[in-house]
Formats: C-alpha cells, structure tokens, sequence
C-alpha cells in the first residue's frame, strides 16, 4: 500500500507560536498511521496550493483560534466571536473544492470541522452558554462525553463496539449550528444537544470532530481509530473522472 500525502494547512496566520505548536501534533498523528503530512503555508499563492493539494490523497483541516467569518452565514459578528482568519479561509476553500471535486478523503478538527459545515452552506453558534464546558482547553483530556450515533461511520471506525459514549476533549466556544448540505450528525453532547461530529452521506470518507483526537492520538485507542481509517483512506484513494465529480 502506497504511503498518502495528507494536505495539512498551517493553523493561523496571525498566531505562528499556536501554528508552531499546533501542526506537528496533526503531523505526528496522520505520520503514525503510515500517512505523510503535507504542510500547505496560508501564505502561499493559490496556484501553489493548488499544486500542493493536488498532490496530496487526503486533506485534513485542522483548529484554530480564529473564528469563521460570521456573514458567510448569513450572520454579523457578536461581540464573543473571534476575529476571522481571511488567509486560512481562503486556503480551506481551495483545499475543500478539490476534496470535494476528486472526492478526496477529508478530516476536519475542531475549527477545520466549522469551515466544512460552513463551505457547505451550514451554519455555527457564535457562541455557547450551556452547563458543559466546551472550552475546557488543551490540559483537560477528558472534558465531557459525546454520544455517537449507532449508524454512524463514525461509530464503526473509533472502534467502541457496543459502548455508545466516548469521553472527549474540548477547545471550542462555537459549533455546528445547520448542518451543511450532505452532511448527517453523527456524535452530540448529552448534555446540551451541541453536535460534536458529523459524516457525509456517500462512500467518501468526510467526517467532521468538534474534539481534537491529534492531542490524545499516543494514548487513545478511538483517535488512532479515527486516523487510521482516514488515511487508509487517503491510501486508496483514485482520482475520480471530473464528469463523474460533477455529476454528484
């Protein structure tokens, strides 16, 4: 089996020691599961990102600190939400138009699952106000507990058999609002319903995390579940015919 190239964008760019810190962790994790991290700079032209990602098997987008852009969705900015990132916004958009065209195997964590349900057309909470907390932090391993749905891909593949709860970290204050187009709630809090994953409907591998399964991957045998199968996916991946892709 072929060794996939996973495109990885750096995570901020007004925030290089969160980047710094942050994009080896994703590194390291799709690098243990037999794949090769592909680093996408956001200050790159986007011919280079093209060239980058076309390139690659896989596309995974990772968190952030920014926030998205509230009015690509229709919203203006409460005073809780973020400042935006408008050079990783661009680079996601081009690296989601190409997963989505050639049907590429696509992971987005945290942040990286916001900008795919927003791509899509979806929603986000600018900002929760609920008993969990959902911005426990990067020290806090085990935050609060998610429930994956039966039927889920998500269910299969994090390998929990029967048990339907996983126990997960937390970094975030926003989250899915609408789900995007073709994209199915897969894990929610109990607690306070915020959806936590989401898939695709198809036999693309497109899953989303609100938790971030990279910081636990060495210990954690649901976040080395989920890597693997992502980039076992990446592994045999073929590049689909553009009618194909556009027909869909």
């Amino acid at each position: 089996m072929k060794v996939p190239r996973i495109a990885i964008p750096e995570p901020n760019s007004q925030d290089s020691e969160y980047s710094a810190r942050s994009w080896p962790q994703y590194a390291q994790a799709v690098e243990a599961a037999g794949g090769l991290a592909v680093k996408v700079p956001l200050s790159a032209s986007p011919a280079t990102v093209a060239q980058l990602v076309a390139s690659c098997e896989g596309v995974l987008l990772p968190g952030s600190p920014a926030d998205l852009n509230p009015q690509k969705y229709g919203e203006d900015a409460i005073p809780a939400c973020n400042p935006a990132d408008p050079a990783r916004e661009a680079v996601d958009e081009l690296l989601l138009q190409d997963a989505s065209n050639l049907y590429k195997p696509l992971l987005g964590i945290c942040y990286g699952f916001q900008s795919l349900n927003v791509w899509r057309g979806g929603t986000l909470l600018q900002h929760l106000t609920t008993a969990i907390n959902h911005e426990a932090g990067r020290t806090v391993t085990d935050a609060h507990l998610v429930e994956i749905e039966a039927k889920s891909r998500l269910r299969r593949l994090l390998g929990l058999g029967t048990r339907g709860t996983l126990s997960v970290n937390s970094s975030h204050h926003q989250a899915v609002g609408i789900l995007g187009d073709g994209l199915v709630r897969a894990a929610w809090s109990p607690d306070d319903g915020v959806v936590e994953a989401a898939e695709g409907h198809g036999d693309q591998f497109l899953i989303g995390v609100q938790w971030h399964p990279e910081r636990t991957y060495t210990e954690n045998r649901a976040a080395q579940g989920l890597f693997q199968a992502f980039v076992d996916a990446a592994a045999v991946w073929e590049p689909r015919m553009i009618s194909e892709s556009v027909a869909d």
